[in-house]
């Protein structure tokens, strides 16, 4: 395999290092990186404790898996007992930078770029320094940078501290279907996106094209039943298909080469996904500058398009399913 950064990709059209990703060179197929920092939180012995102000989420809103973890906060009101640090939506050549904040540094934990606190929690890592991740304040090391699992910790063991009145996101009865959903939605949706889009051979951009879209095809039949994927039960998967939904049209659609169909031709999904926005966890996190900065061409030039004032337009989810 071989590192490969996005400014490479797409005959040079985007001039930006967001990300470095690994190529099967023999396949061409895209493979993630894998997670470093994955002990879990809870109440046993070798997990992290649950504890209210010990924790500092850092994340961007350009990136989707950190996305979901500000949708989770804010459903259920753990901006309140975990603090946050937001890096600039560019990936500078130094890795995610505090730019954007006065004096370009961390306000709790003092660094310029996140590379820095990775160096201090381990001076031999050799991987990415990604976002999500999550610093202990206390010791200044990074204890979980777990993605795919942040969000499960935050329903189940960070439950003691939901503001009241919070979804239950990860209903017991529900837990096993949501995991095998989640599960497929990664594979093929989440991740399906970026094994297109940085695919270097032909047949591996086909066969992630192929079941992208195969896969989004069975979601809108599937919420033509249904307001949400569960029912009328808004779940963990909710706000993972969301977070790929909400980039779709404006990144993926025309940058990554998931062009087959855009989001607003789908009449279920898209009506779903403007439901989802007019939530407030899920509009007042979602930063469509952000998105758009990221895929600026070689001359800095934003997308002009597509028209944002759409997800504002109603939708007609409570009409068909019931509910305000």
């Amino acid at each position: 395999m071989r590192e490969k950064s996005f400014e490479q990709t797409h005959n040079g059209n985007i001039a930006t290092s967001e990300s470095v990703h690994e190529i099967n060179h023999e396949t061409g197929q895209f493979v993630r990186q894998k997670n470093r920092f994955t002990t879990p939180f809870g109440d046993q012995e070798g997990q992290l404790p649950v504890e209210a102000h010990r924790y500092r989420l850092l994340w961007t809103p350009l990136c989707p898996w950190a996305h979901r973890q500000k949708i989770a906060f804010a459903l259920l009101g753990l901006d309140d007992v975990i603090s946050t640090g937001t890096a600039h939506p560019h990936r500078s050549e130094k890795g995610w930078s505090f730019a954007n904040n006065p004096g370009g540094v961390d306000p709790v934990l003092k660094i310029h770029y996140l590379p820095e606190i990775y160096a201090e929690t381990d001076p031999n890592y050799t991987g990415r320094a990604t976002v999500p991740c999550i610093v202990d304040v206390k010791t200044r090391k990074v204890v979980n940078n777990d993605y795919f699992n942040l969000t499960y910790y935050w329903e189940t063991a960070w439950k003691p501290f939901h503001k009241k009145g919070a979804p239950d996101l990860f209903p017991k009865d529900l837990r096993e279907d949501i995991k095998a959903l989640n599960d497929v939605i990664f594979n093929d949706v989440n991740n399906g996106v970026y094994k297109a889009g940085f695919a270097e051979s032909q047949e591996a951009y086909e066969e992630a094209f192929d079941a992208l879209f195969a896969r989004l095809d069975e979601l809108e039949e599937r919420l033509s039943h249904s307001r949400y994927l569960f029912g009328d039960r808004l779940t963990d998967s909710d706000i993972r298909l969301y977070v790929t939904l909400a980039r779709f049209d404006i990144a993926y659609y025309p940058v990554f080469l998931c062009n087959q169909r855009r989001l607003i031709d789908y009449p279920n999904l898209w009506n779903y996904a403007k439901d989802l926005y007019s939530i407030p966890a899920f509009k007042n996190t979602t930063h469509f500058d952000a998105i758009k900065y990221y895929h600026h061409n070689e001359f800095g030039i934003l997308p002009k398009g597509p028209d944002l004032s759409l997800w504002e337009e109603p939708n007609d989810r409570a009409e068909k399913f019931g509910g305000k």
